[in-house]
C-alpha cells in the first residue's frame, strides 16, 4: 500500500528501473565470462549492484512507515 499516491510513479520507476538494471547486469555478465571480456564483466557486476541497491531502497521506504 502506498502512503502517498503522488510517488506512486518513483516507486515504480525504482522498482522497473532495478529490474532492468539486473536483467542487464546477468546479461552482461554471462556476455563478459563467454567472451573473456573483464571490462564486461565489470559492467555486468555494477549494473547487477545498482539494480540490487534500487529494490533495496524501494523495501526501505516502502517500509518505512510503519
Amino acid at each position: 500500500m502506498v502512503a502517498r499516491a503522488d510517488e506512486g510513479s518513483v516507486f515504480l520507476a525504482k522498482k522497473l528501473g532495478g529490474l532492468l538494471l539486473i536483467v542487464l547486469g546477468c546479461v552482461l555478465l554471462v556476455a563478459g565470462m563467454n567472451l573473456e571480456s573483464t571490462a564486461l564483466s565489470f559492467l555486468g557486476v555494477l549494473s547487477l549492484i545498482a539494480g540490487v541497491i534500487f529494490w533495496v531502497l524501494k523495501i526501505i521506504r516502502r517500509n518505512e512507515n510503519r
